[in-house]
């Protein structure tokens, strides 16, 4: 199994010129919101109806090309019950960005979101970046959770947010090149303060400022 880097941004490796930079990535939030779902759609552009819930942690590799530089991203799939909580809180150390993740047919799971957001300050580092995703927007039908509320709460969370479907693949890749992007800037916007006790390097990437995509709610 592959290592979690620590450091506070991916950096440069020069043992393996594969990538440029190793980001690490956790999905979080309640059980059966679809993390696993999401995380496969995303990695291995597959789905499957049956569910499973992951046992603790596990993850999956992904190299992408953003601003002109191989990006490795190691994606962590957590466990959401509350028994697992420790084991999976430990992994939090070192993460450069958060996909927290509630389902919209699930009330409880939205309101969990301010716990998991609480959990991202107290074990995670200062900076790390997280969008809200609400997932299953395929399911309109059982819709609990409006749009709005879920816009809300990310505003007031300050975090960004989408509404995705792992099924019917709506905002999966979005959400996951969004979230580089953000990690992106706030690592270019750090190396340009020049602050070796921040980036703990002495040259930073020359990376663009080519803006993503225009994220769009989910339209099932």
């Amino acid at each position: 199994m592959a290592s979690a880097t620590d450091s506070r941004y991916g950096q440069k490796e020069s043992s393996d010129q594969n990538f440029d930079y190793m980001f690490k990535i956790l999905i979080i939030g309640n059980s059966s919101v679809g993390k696993t779902s999401f995380l496969f759609r995303y990695a291995d552009d597959s789905f499957t109806p049956a569910f499973v819930s992951t046992v603790g942690i596990d993850f999956k590799v992904k190299t992408i090309y953003r601003n002109d530089k191989r990006i490795k991203l190691q994606i962590w799939d957590t466990a959401g019950q509350e028994r697992y909580r420790t084991i999976t809180t430990a992994y939090y150390r070192g993460a450069m960005g958060f996909i927290l993740m509630y389902d919209i047919t699930n009330e409880e799971s939205f309101n969990a979101v301010q716990d998991w957001s609480t959990q991202i300050k107290t074990y995670s580092w200062d900076n790390a970046q997280v969008l809200l995703v609400a997932n299953k927007c395929d399911m309109e039908d059982e819709r609990v959770v409006s749009s709005e509320r879920g816009r809300q709460l990310a505003d007031h969370l300050g975090f960004e947010f989408f509404e995705a479907s792992a099924k019917d693949n709506i905002n999966v890749k979005q959400t996951f090149e969004r979230l580089v992007d953000v990690i992106c800037e706030k690592m270019s916007e750090s190396l340009d303060t020049a602050d070796p006790a921040v980036t703990g390097a002495k040259q930073g990437p020359q990376l663009t400022d080519q803006q993503a995509p225009p994220h769009q709610d989910c339209a099932c």
